[in-house]
C-alpha cells in the first residue's frame, strides 16, 4: 500500500467538488466531508501502523508537526479573510459570533463549539457563520491528536504479550469502529443536530478507513469485480447528496452511503484498465484539483456567505453559484501558491519537526490576536453606549410613551444595546434560571425581597422569559419576590405540545413539575402568556385551551393569575435591519389580531376568576406597524424576543396594570414611574388613559 495512488487524489477532488455544489446550489449534505474522513483514517492508518511494523515507533511529535503545518497555514489565511469579510459585509449583530465561531476553528474545536450552540433555542435562528464547515476539521484535528496515542498504547500492549502489532492494531481499530457506529447510530435517533458535530459520532468513519487500510493488501479480487466496484461507489457518490438530501437524519444509517461508496472505490484501486473508475480519478486534471481541495473545501463556504449576504438572497442563481464556485477556486490556488512559495521554501532545508510545528503555529496566531482586539473593541463600544444608556433623555425605551413632549424632542442615537453583543446579553441574564431544550430539569431562580410575605412566579416559555427584566424592577421597588422558572419553547399549559413536529415529552414532564413547585409554595399569583401569536397572520392569535385549564387548577389553589397578551413577531431578525440601515418595521396585522382575543375572552366570561389581563400592544405598536426600535432602544434582539434593556424599560408601563391586577400586593410610597419622571427632568406627564389595558 505504499505505492502511489493518485486515484485517492481524484477521490478528494470529487469529494470537494461535491460538497461545494450541494452547498451551492442545494443547500444539502453531499456526503463529501465523509469521505474525507475515511481518507483521513485510511491514510494515517496504514501509514503508522507500517511505521510501528518498521521502527517501532511512530514519532508522534514529527507526526504532530507535519499536520499543523499542512493545516494551519491554509485554515489561518481563511480565517483571516473572514475577519475582514465579516466586517465589510455583515450586519454587526453577527461580529461576536463570528469572532468565537473563528476563534474556535483556529483552535480546532469548532465542532463542539457548534454543537453546543446548535442546541440553544433562543439562538437558532442565527444565520450561517462563514466558518461553519470548520467543524469537520475540528473533527479531524482531535483525530490526529487521539490516533497515534492509541496505537502507540496498543503496538505496547501487543509487544509486550508477544503479539503482532497489525493484528492489535485491526482490533482496536475495528473496537473504536463499533463504539463510534453504535453510538451514532444512537445520538442521532435522540439528538441529530447534536450527533452532526460529534466526534464520537463521527469517530468510526476514519476508523474505517483505518480497517480498510489494514486488511486492503490481504484483499484479492477479480479484475472484473474490482472494475464494477470502482463505477457503482463513484456513481453512488456522486448520487449521495441527491438521494438523501435532508430527508434522513445525519448522519447516522444515512451517513454509511457515501462511506461505504467511498470503500468500494478504494477496493477497486488505482488504474486496472481503460474503462476502470481508477482510471478517471487518476487522469491529471482530476488529480491537480484533488490537491487544492482542502484549500478549495475551505474557502466555498465563506465566499458563499460573503456572495448571500452582499447580494441579499436565500440561495445563489446559476450563474451566481458558478460566480462563487470560480471565486473559491481562484482564492484557493492563490493560497496554494503563497504557502508552497513562501512556508514551503523557508523549511525546505529545516526538516526538525520544531520548525514546522512553529511555522504552523505562527499563521495561527495572528488570527487569534486579530480577533481578540476586534472583540475588545466591541467590549469598548458596548459599554460606551451603556454609559450614554444612563440618560433616560436619551434612550427610554418603552419609557418614551410616559411624555410626548420627550417622544417629540428624542435625538437621533445609535441604538441602545449594541447589536454586536444584545442576543448575548440578554440570554446570559437568564441562561442560568432556564431550562434547555432536551432537559426536564426543573431550575428556579429568586429575586426581590426573598423573604417577603408576597410571591410573584413568572413561568412559560421563552416569551414568558422575555418579562422578567420587566418585572424585576417592579418586584424590587415593592418588596415583592419574585420567582423564575421557564423553559425554552415551553408553553405552562395543561396541554400536550410539539417541537418541530415531534411530541415535546421534555415539556410535559418540566410542567408537571412546575405543577409540583407552585403547589407546594403556594405563591400569591402567577404572571404568564395569555395567547399565543403566529408569524404570518395575526388572525391566529388564540387563547389556548390548557392555559385555561392550567388557570381553572390555579384558581382552585386560590393563587391569582396575571395573562400577558403575547408580543410581536417579525418576519426579519430585527438587530440585524438596524445594521443595514433599514425601516425595521412590520405590519401589526402580520401576528398581532385586531382586537385581543384574550380581553375577548374575559368580555365573554370564559376565564376563571382569578385570571386579569394585561395587554401592552398599544405600547408594542401602533396603529399599523410595530417598529423595531422604540426611544432608542433595540426593542427585539432577533425577530420575537425583547432585548434585555427594552424589557426593563416597560417596567414603569406594566407596575400600573400589575398594581391594579393584583390588588393584595404590597405597594410602595413612590411608583417607578415617579422616578423615571424625576430622572426626564421635570418634562410634561401624560394626562390622557394608558395604552395598554387591564381586564
Amino acid at each position: 500500500m505504499s505505492r502511489r495512488r493518485d486515484d485517492i487524489e481524484g477521490l478528494r477532488a470529487v469529494a470537494a467538488v461535491l460538497i461545494a455544489v450541494y452547498h451551492i446550489w442545494f443547500g444539502t449534505v453531499s456526503g463529501g466531508v465523509d469521505v474525507f474522513l475515511l481518507l483521513t483514517g485510511f491514510l494515517v492508518t496504514g501509514s503508522m501502523v507500517r511505521s510501528l511494523e518498521r521502527d517501532g515507533r511512530i514519532g508522534i511529535g514529527a507526526f504532530w508537526s507535519r499536520t499543523v503545518r499542512r493545516l494551519f497555514p491554509a485554515g489561518a489565511v481563511v480565517l483571516a479573510a473572514v475577519l475582514a469579510g465579516a466586517f465589510l459585509f455583515l450586519p454587526r449583530s453577527t461580529w461576536t459570533a463570528v469572532i468565537a465561531d473563528v476563534q474556535a476553528a483556529a483552535l480546532y474545536h469548532a465542532n463542539w463549539h457548534l454543537a453546543l450552540g446548535s442546541v440553544d433555542y433562543m439562538a437558532r435562528d442565527s444565520a450561517s457563520s462563514p466558518v461553519q464547515h470548520f467543524w469537520s476539521l475540528g473533527v479531524q484535528g482531535q483525530f490526529y491528536l487521539l490516533w497515534p496515542l492509541l496505537l502507540t498504547l496498543v503496538a505496547l500492549v501487543a509487544v509486550r504479550s508477544g503479539g503482532r502489532v497489525r493484528t492489535a492494531a485491526t482490533g482496536a481499530v475495528a473496537a473504536v469502529f463499533a463504539l463510534s457506529f453504535g453510538y451514532s447510530l444512537w445520538i442521532t435517533a435522540a439528538e441529530p443536530t447534536w450527533a452532526y458535530f460529534d466526534t464520537g459520532a463521527r469517530l468510526w468513519e476514519p476508523a474505517l478507513g483505518g480497517l480498510l487500510a489494514l486488511f486492503l493488501p490481504r484483499l484479492r479480487l477479480p479484475r472484473v469485480v474490482r472494475l464494477v466496484a470502482g463505477w457503482i461507489g463513484l456513481i453512488a457518490l456522486i448520487a449521495c447528496g441527491a438521494v438523501i438530501g435532508d430527508s434522513l437524519p445525519y448522519p447516522g444509517f444515512a451517513s454509511l452511503w457515501p462511506v461505504l461508496a467511498a470503500v468500494l472505490v478504494l477496493v477497486a484501486g488505482a488504474g486496472d484498465g481503460r474503462w476502470s473508475a481508477g482510471r478517471l480519478l487518476g487522469l491529471p486534471p482530476l488529480v491537480w484539483l484533488g490537491k487544492h481541495s482542502f484549500p478549495l473545501f475551505l474557502w466555498h463556504w465563506p465566499v458563499l456567505v460573503f456572495y448571500l449576504e452582499v447580494t441579499n438572497r436565500v440561495k445563489p442563481s446559476m450563474t451566481g453559484g458558478l460566480l462563487v464556485l470560480g471565486t473559491s477556486l481562484a482564492a484557493a490556488l492563490a493560497t496554494s501558491w503563497i504557502l508552497e512559495g513562501g512556508i514551503d521554501r523557508v523549511l525546505r532545508d529545516r526538516r526538525a519537526p520544531s520548525w514546522s510545528l512553529a511555522a504552523g503555529v505562527l499563521f495561527a496566531v495572528p488570527v487569534l490576536v486579530g480577533s481578540l482586539a476586534w472583540g475588545a473593541g466591541i467590549e469598548h463600544e458596548r459599554e460606551v453606549r451603556a454609559r450614554l444608556s444612563d440618560d433616560p433623555t436619551a434612550y427610554p425605551g418603552a419609557a418614551v410613551h410616559l411624555s410626548p413632549e420627550l417622544a417629540a424632542n428624542l435625538p437621533s442615537l445609535p441604538v441602545y444595546p449594541d447589536t454586536t453583543t444584545v442576543k448575548q446579553d440578554t440570554i446570559a441574564q437568564t441562561s442560568e434560571c432556564n431550562v434547555t431544550i432536551p432537559s426536564t430539569e426543573l431550575i428556579s431562580c429568586e429575586f426581590g425581597d426573598v423573604d417577603s410575605e408576597y410571591t410573584l412566579v413568572l413561568t412559560g416559555s421563552s416569551h414568558a422569559r422575555h418579562w422578567f427584566q420587566a418585572l424585576r424592577p417592579i418586584a424590587e421597588h415593592h418588596g415583592w419576590r419574585l420567582v423564575i422558572m421557564t423553559k425554552n419553547a415551553c408553553q405552562f399549559s395543561s396541554a400536550e405540545q410539539e417541537f418541530e413536529g415531534e411530541v415535546y415529552e421534555e415539556c410535559t414532564a418540566w410542567n408537571d413539575q412546575v405543577a409540583w413547585e407552585i403547589e407546594e409554595m403556594a405563591p400569591d399569583a402567577v404572571f404568564g402568556m395569555g395567547t399565543i401569536t403566529q408569524q404570518g397572520d395575526g388572525s391566529l392569535e388564540h387563547v389556548p385551551a390548557g392555559f385555561v385549564q392550567r388557570w381553572e387548577w390555579l384558581e382552585g389553589l386560590g393563587v391569582d393569575v396575571v395573562a400577558v397578551r403575547d408580543t410581536p413577531r417579525f418576519s426579519f431578525d430585527v438587530a440585524d435591519c438596524v445594521d443595514r440601515g433599514g425601516r425595521c418595521a412590520q405590519d401589526r396585522a402580520y401576528t398581532m389580531a385586531e382586537s385581543s382575543p384574550l380581553a375577548a375572552a374575559a368580555e365573554a366570561g370564559d376565564l376563571p376568576g382569578n385570571v386579569r389581563t394585561v395587554d401592552l400592544t398599544d405600547y408594542l405598536c401602533g396603529e399599523t406597524e410595530c417598529p423595531g426600535v422604540i426611544g432608542n432602544q433595540l426593542a427585539y434582539y432577533d425577530d420575537n424576543h425583547f432585548s434585555f434593556a427594552f424589557s426593563s424599560s416597560l417596567s414603569v408601563l406594566l407596575e400600573p396594570l400589575l398594581l391594579e391586577a393584583l390588588p393584595d400586593a404590597p405597594v410602595a410610597d413612590t411608583t417607578l414611574a415617579d422616578h423615571t419622571f424625576a430622572r426626564i427632568g421635570g418634562l410634561e406627564e401624560v394626562a390622557a388613559e394608558p395604552a395598554a389595558t387591564i381586564r
